[in-house]
């Protein structure tokens, strides 16, 4: 089974719940407390959780943006954000 398939529940988690198994399972591997044939599949489980995130965060930096203002301040409509 793919590593894709195999953790397709991912794909319909929020940021915030895949953010928090991340960050368990980030904390069991510090720990050492799981077997190696473990750790190899929380491991990969990890990295399909953080792909998801990243995924996520951009989607929502590409949702963001800046109103414009005319001279007399008025709304005039919006802009990509420039983070720079």
């Amino acid at each position: 089974m793919s590593t894709a398939a195999k953790h397709a529940d991912i794909r319909d988690m929020s940021f915030e719940r895949a953010m928090k198994e991340l960050e368990t399972i980030v904390g069991r591997l510090e720990r050492g407390d799981v077997e190696l044939e473990e750790s190899i599949s929380i491991y990969e489980r990890g990295e399909a959780l953080k792909a998801h995130c990243d995924g996520l965060l951009k989607q929502a930096e590409a949702k963001v943006v800046k109103l414009t203002f005319d001279a007399d301040g008025n709304p005039r409509g919006t802009a990509p954000l420039d983070p720079a």
